[in-house]
């Protein structure tokens, strides 16, 4: 799951080599702390977070096939 975020926020941003994300897994949840250059955070969360809301339905419907929960959060 991990790799498929870091691949859709890698080709969001300017800046891919300033990605970073830490991933915290619990027993049914999973999660993701994403940093990203202050100059991209704009793309990632998009006009009104339409981006980051995006972002966050495809992770939740990959983590319903692993029955997980996700939670993505974007720290600047």
């Amino acid at each position: 799951m991990k790799e498929v975020l870091d691949l859709m926020i890698r080709n969001l941003v300017d800046n891919p080599d300033e990605v970073s994300i830490k991933e915290l897994n619990g027993e049914k949840s999973v999660v993701y702390e994403v940093k990203v250059a202050e100059d991209d955070m704009g793309k990632v969360i998009g006009k009104q977070g339409r981006v980051a809301r995006a972002v966050r339905a495809i992770m939740k419907s990959i983590a319903s096939k692993e029955d997980k929960k996700v939670t993505i959060e974007f720290i600047d």
